[in-house]
């Protein structure tokens, strides 16, 4: 991986996770105003599935979907979309936001052990420093102290959202021949969400309740539909998008642990939104995800310059064999 594409990737993905930083704000939005957060989960996916619906189409035309690239789509869509929402909210009806959120937020520990397993390479020091480094920010910046309600089921659905977690970034790595389309794998994706949302709406699995027609938001009243527009464009498909541009280019750990800063900019946007000031906690604990991030890119681009090193090293020795003779023949010279 080149350094240019390396800038590049982190750019995407923090342009991802401070669009993802809004939903909550937005979000808050909704439910304050007595929406269910089903149905607002649901008219966010949907919402967005709408607006990408004729790229999806114009790029089915252009590269049509096998069956091992429909497969991929309906995943991710289940999993990546709707899979994360559904068991966050339903984690949240068991456990405390903080405590929710840390689970949820695990997914890039689970890929560090993930890669541990399936290449049976140790992570190097830095990788597991840069891991707890910023999993500690993200205990400041979460802030789970205090009292917390916590029940076994809730833990289950936020490790089964930490998980639908690491299929968003690992179902659409890698740049090689016949790879979905990043655009195409977020339009189809939302389409499989929209339509798996709304089935565990009619269901009864996620409640469905509609609220007042207006919310406040930064100390304004706004239409209902003013605020869906906002989350559907700003909080989901720009995130969505920019994410898997992001994880194409980037390492996945290194992508999920940039995706960790989302919970600093979610905090950072109810400063903005709805003036919940950060306390100086907080802050200490958005530099530590950064530091832990500052880390796990280094031991990335230092395993990735390893192997060039080596050969470095083999050519450099090589030489110096032929040029001074090697112990096992006879020197010209001799």
């Amino acid at each position: 991986m080149t350094r240019d594409t390396m800038v590049r990737g982190l750019v995407w993905a923090l342009v991802s996770a401070a669009a993802y930083g809004f939903s909550g704000p937005l979000g808050a939005a909704f439910l304050e105003a007595g929406w269910s957060p089903g149905l607002t989960t649901l008219m966010r996916i949907a919402g967005a599935a709408l607006l990408l619906l004729p790229v999806m189409i114009v790029l089915l035309l252009r590269h049509p979907l096998d069956r091992t690239g429909t497969r991929k789509v309906v995943v991710f869509g289940v999993a990546a979309v709707a899979g994360v929402q559904l068991c966050f909210f339903q984690a949240l009806q068991y456990l405390s936001v903080g405590v929710a959120l840390l689970l949820e937020f695990l997914a890039p520990v689970l890929l560090v052990g993930w890669t541990w397993l399936t290449t049976r390479r140790t992570p190097s020091a830095i990788t597991l420093a840069g891991c707890l480094v910023a999993l500690a920010g993200l205990v400041l910046v979460v802030d789970p102290f205090g009292p917390q309600r916590v029940e076994l089921v809730g833990i289950a659905w936020g490790l089964a959202s930490a998980l639908c977690v690491c299929v968003y970034f690992l179902l659409p790595g890698g740049s090689g021949e016949g790879q979905i389309p990043p655009l195409l794998m977020i339009s189809g994706g939302m389409l499989v969400g929209a339509v798996t949302l709304g089935t565990t709406s009619l269901l009864g699995i996620t409640r469905v309740e509609v609220g007042e027609a207006t919310g406040t938001l930064a100390g304004a009243e706004l239409h209902w539909m003013a605020l869906l527009a906002m989350l559907v464009v700003l909080a989901t498909a720009l995130p969505y998008v920019t994410g898997v541009i992001a994880i194409r280019l980037l390492d996945t750990r290194v992508a999920s642990f940039v995706g960790l800063s989302e919970v600093m900019f979610g905090v950072i946007a109810a400063w903005l939104l709805v003036a919940q000031a950060p306390s100086v906690i907080q802050f200490l604990g958005g530099g530590l995800i950064l530091g832990g991030i500052v880390l796990i890119r280094r031991a990335e681009n230092r395993a990735a310059a390893t192997p060039s090193e080596v050969a470095a090293e083999a050519a450099g020795s090589q030489a110096s064999q032929e040029n001074s003779g090697s112990p096992g023949r006879t020197s010209p010279d001799a």
